[in-house]
C-alpha cells in the first residue's frame, strides 16, 4: 500500500515490526492477523480510494481506534481534512524524512499502546461496578427477605436502632401438630422438603395479603398484620391470612401421607417491634400481645384456628365463630376465646 522509497525507510528501523501489501484487500485481511499498532498507507492505491480504505479501517474491529496515517504526494488541505474528517491520524507528504517517519510512528504506536491499556482499564473498572452492582444487588435482596422493605430502607439509610410501637396489629402463630413424633420417622431430607413445601406456601399466603412473616421457629411459623405499615383492617386480613393457611397447609401436605393437623392461633393488641442483632439482623416482636397469640396456638386445636375475644369483637359480623367459652390459658388466666370458621354472617 506504500511505495518502495518508504518501504526502505521503515525497513530500516530494527525495532518495527511491519508487514506490507500492495493492495487494501490483503491489508484488511492481514490486519486480523497481524494486529497493527499503526497503519502507513498511500492516499492513491490500485484497488481502492484512500478516502474509503481509512473508512474501511475503521469499520473493521481490530483496526477500528489503530493510528492511520496517510502519504500522499503533495500537500493538499481539503483531501488532508477529509482524510481526517473520516478517522486518519496523520498525514505526510512523501518522501518524509527518515527520523520523522519513525518519531511519528512511535508516537502514533505509543498512544495506541496507551490507549488499549486506558480502555483496558475502563473495562475492567466496569466490570467490577457490575460485579459490585450485583453483590449489592444480592445483599438487598437477602435485606428485604428477613426484613420488611421499610425497615430495610432505614437500615440502608443508615438508621442504627429501629425500635416502635404499634397501638393496634394482630399477632398469628402456626404450628404443626404431630410434628415432633412425626420427625422422628422420617429423614431429614424429607424432613427439610416438607417444611419448605409448607412455609413457601404460608410465605405465599401472607405475602398476598401484605402481612410480614417475622420468623420460623423449628415447626413455628409467626406473623404480623399492621405494622411497620400501621392498618385499620389488621385483625381482618389476619384472619384471611389463618384462614389461607389452612388451606395452603391441606394442598401442601395432599398425597403425602403425612399424620399432621395445623394449629393456628390469632390475638390482637398493642406490640413493640424492633431490629435486633448487628452481623444478622432479626425484626421481632415484643409485648404481652404476641404472648397471647402464642397461647392461643398452642391451646388450639388441629385444623382450626383459635382466636381471643379480642380479635372476635374487631371482626365484627364479618367472619363466622364458634365460641370455646372461658377456658384456663398457661400464665393468662381464664379467658373468652373462639374458633375463627370461615367469612361470611352466621346463620339465623
Amino acid at each position: 500500500m506504500i511505495g518502495a522509497a518508504v518501504k526502505r525507510l521503515v525497513a530500516g528501523t530494527e525495532d518495527i515490526d511491519f508487514e506490507f501489501h500492495r493492495t487494501g484487500a490483503a491489508a484488511l485481511a492481514a490486519a486480523e492477523t497481524f494486529r497493527p499498532t499503526v497503519i502507513l498507507q498511500d492516499l492513491v492505491m490500485p484497488d481502492v480510494e484512500g478516502l474509503d480504505m481509512v473508512a474501511r479501517f475503521r469499520d473493521l474491529p481490530v483496526t477500528a481506534q489503530v493510528p492511520v496515517i496517510v502519504l500522499s504526494a503533495q500537500e493538499e488541505p481539503v483531501i488532508k481534512a477529509q482524510l481526517l474528517g473520516a478517522g486518519a491520524s496523520d498525514y505526510l507528504v512523501k518522501l518524509p524524512d527518515e527520523v520523522e517517519l519513525v518519531a511519528r510512528i512511535r508516537v502514533h504506536s505509543e498512544g495506541y499502546h496507551r490507549l488499549v491499556e486506558r480502555n483496558a482499564a475502563f473495562a475492567a473498572l466496569e466490570k467490577s461496578l457490575a460485579d459490585l452492582r450485583e453483590e449489592r444487588e444480592k445483599s438487598e435482596r437477602l435485606l428485604l427477605n428477613i426484613l420488611p422493605a421499610k425497615i430495610a430502607a432505614r437500615l440502608k439509610e443508615g438508621e442504627q436502632t429501629i425500635a416502635e410501637s404499634f397501638a393496634e396489629a394482630s399477632v398469628l402463630f402456626a404450628d404443626l401438630s404431630g410434628f415432633t413424633s412425626y420427625s422422628q420417622h422420617v429423614d431429614a431430607q424429607q424432613l427439610v422438603e416438607l417444611l419448605d413445601a409448607i412455609f413457601s406456601a404460608f410465605d405465599h399466603v401472607a405475602s398476598a395479603a401484605g402481612v410480614e412473616k417475622i420468623k420460623t421457629i423449628g415447626d413455628a411459623y409467626m406473623a404480623v398484620a399492621g405494622l411497620p405499615v400501621p392498618r385499620a383492617d389488621h385483625a381482618e386480613v389476619m384472619a384471611d391470612v389463618a384462614l389461607g393457611m389452612q388451606a395452603a397447609f391441606t394442598e401442601a401436605v395432599r398425597g403425602r401421607g403425612v399424620p399432621l393437623e395445623l394449629r393456628v392461633g390469632v390475638h390482637s393488641g398493642p406490640v413493640v417491634a424492633g431490629v435486633i442483632g448487628r452481623h444478622k439482623f432479626i425484626y421481632d416482636l415484643w409485648g404481652d400481645t404476641v404472648n397471647i397469640a402464642s397461647r392461643m396456638e398452642s391451646h388450639g386445636e388441629g385444623g382450626r384456628v383459635h382466636i381471643s375475644a379480642a380479635t372476635r369483637d374487631l371482626l365484627g359480623d364479618r367472619f363466622q365463630f364458634e365460641s370455646r367459652g372461658a377456658i384456663t390459658i398457661k400464665g393468662k388466666g381464664v379467658m373468652e376465646t373462639y374458633f375463627l370458621l370461615g367469612r361470611g354472617e352466621p346463620p339465623r
